[in-house]
C-alpha cells in the first residue's frame, strides 16, 4: 500500500510526540515521589485568573488538541482511509470491538461498586504513544499495519469523544448550552455559505467555547464541533482545514500534549492498605487495556471478514491485527481524561492514573515484543 505524504507527515509527527510523553511522563512521576514532589503538585494547582493551571490545560488546551482530533478525523471521512466504505470497515468494527470488550472487563469488575462510573477509562487508545511505539519496530512494519492502527486510534478517538458528551457531562445548564449550539449553527451556515476565511471561525469557536465551559457539556467538545464547521472544501494545501491541521501539529505534539502529560502524571507512588494492591477499579482498568482490547479488536475484526463485511488487506495477517490491537491497549492520554472526569475522590483519581499507566505499558512492551517476533517471520 502506497502511503500518502499527508500520512506519513501525520504518522512521523505522532511517533516523536509519543516518545516525547514517555519522557514527560516518567519526569512527572520522579519529581512527584522526590523531594520536589509538593512543590511540583503545588504548581499544577497554582491560579491564573481563578483557574488552576491544571484546569487551563484540561479544558483549555486540550480543546485545541480536541480540534486536531477533529480535523484529522474529518480528512480521513473525507478524503483518507475512512473514505472507502470498504478499507474503512475494517478498523472502524475493530475500533468497534476494541472500546466494547475493554468496557465490559471493567464492567465486570465495577458493576454495582462505587466505581462502575469509570467504565469508560479502558475503552481509549493513545495515537501518539500507540504509534511511537510502533515506530520502534523501523521498517519492518507493513504500510497497512500503521494505517491500520493510526485508523482505530482516531476512530476509537471519535468514540472516547462521543462517550465524553454522553455519560460524563452533568449538571446541565441549558442556557449555556442553548448559546453554544447556537453559536455552532452560525458556524455552520458560514460552511454553508462557502466563507472559506479562518479567523471568523476561530473567532466564534472561542465564544462557543467559553458558554460550553459553563454549560455541563465538557468544554474540549468544542474543538470537535468547530473542526467540522471549519469548510474542508476539498481537502488540498489551499485550503484553511489543511493549513489549520498542519500548523496545529506542532503545537499539540511537542507543547500541548507533553503538558497535559505533566501535569496529569503528577502520581503519588502510595497506596490504600485497605484496597489491596490492585483494587476492583485498577483491575478493571489494568485487564481491560491488557486483555479488553487486544480481543476485541482482533475477534471484530475476524468477525468482519468472516462476514465480509470488510477485507484484510493483503500484507496483513490476523497475528499482526493482534499486535496492533494489543497497542491498542495503550490507552493514557484519553484513558486519563476520562478518569478525571469518572472520579471526584482525589485517592482514586491519582490510582487510577498509576493504573493506566502500568496497564499501558505492560500493552505497549508486550506489543513491541509480539510484533518484533511476528515481524521477523
Amino acid at each position: 500500500m502506497k502511503l500518502t505524504k499527508l500520512f506519513t507527515s501525520f504518522f512521523e509527527s505522532e511517533k516523536a510526540s509519543g516518545l516525547i510523553l514517555i519522557f514527560c511522563t516518567i519526569l512527572s512521576i520522579v519529581l512527584t515521589n522526590s523531594n520536589l514532589g509538593e512543590s511540583y503538585q503545588h504548581l499544577w494547582h497554582s491560579k491564573i485568573g481563578g483557574l488552576s493551571i491544571e484546569h487551563i490545560i484540561n479544558d483549555g488546551l486540550m480543546t485545541i488538541f480536541f480540534l486536531m482530533i477533529g480535523l484529522e478525523l474529518e480528512r480521513e471521512i473525507y478524503i483518507g482511509e475512512l473514505s472507502n466504505i470498504k478499507n474503512a470497515m475494517l478498523p472502524i468494527l475493530a475500533a468497534v470491538g476494541g472500546m466494547v470488550f475493554p468496557a465490559l472487563t471493567y464492567f465486570f469488575f465495577n458493576n454495582n461498586t462505587p466505581y462502575s462510573n469509570g467504565i469508560g477509562i479502558p475503552m481509549a487508545t493513545d495515537i501518539a504513544f500507540a504509534i511511537g511505539v510502533l515506530s520502534l519496530l523501523g521498517n519492518k512494519v507493513p504500510s497497512s499495519l500503521k494505517v491500520f492502527l493510526t485508523a482505530l486510534a482516531v476512530i476509537d478517538d471519535l468514540g472516547a469523544i462521543l462517550v465524553i458528551a454522553l455519560f460524563y457531562s452533568t449538571n446541565m445548564d441549558w442556557v449555556n448550552l442553548g448559546i453554544a449550539i447556537g453559536l455552532f449553527g452560525i458556524l455552520l451556515l458560514m460552511n454553508r455559505l462557502k466563507i472559506y476565511r479562518l479567523w471568523p471561525y476561530l473567532f466564534l469557536g472561542l465564544f462557543m467555547w467559553y458558554f460550553m465551559l459553563y454549560s455541563g457539556v465538557h468544554a474540549t467538545i468544542t474543538g470537535v464541533l468547530l473542526a467540522f464547521a471549519i469548510p474542508f472544501e476539498n481537502g488540498t494545501k489551499k485550503t484553511v482545514s489543511y493549513q489549520l491541521e498542519q500548523k496545529l501539529h506542532w503545537p499539540v505534539a511537542f507543547i500541548i500534549l507533553p503538558l497535559f502529560a505533566l501535569a496529569n502524571t503528577a502520581i503519588s507512588l502510595q497506596f490504600n492498605p485497605n484496597e489491596g494492591l490492585f483494587p476492583v477499579y485498577g483491575l478493571g482498568i489494568i485487564l481491560g487495556l491488557v486483555l479488553g482490547k487486544p480481543i476485541g479488536i482482533t475477534l471484530f475484526s475476524w468477525i468482519s471478514v468472516k462476514l465480509k463485511a470488510a477485507s484484510l488487506p493483503d500484507d496483513l495477517n490476523w497475528k499482526m491485527i493482534f499486535g496492533a490491537g494489543i497497542l491498542g491497549g495503550i490507552g493514557f492520554t484519553m484513558s486519563i481524561f476520562i478518569a478525571l472526569l469518572a472520579f471526584t475522590d482525589a485517592t482514586v483519581i491519582n490510582n487510577s492514573k498509576l493504573y493506566i499507566i502500568i496497564g499501558s505499558l505492560i500493552a505497549g512492551i508486550s506489543g513491541l515484543f509480539y510484533l518484533k517476533t511476528v515481524l521477523k517471520k
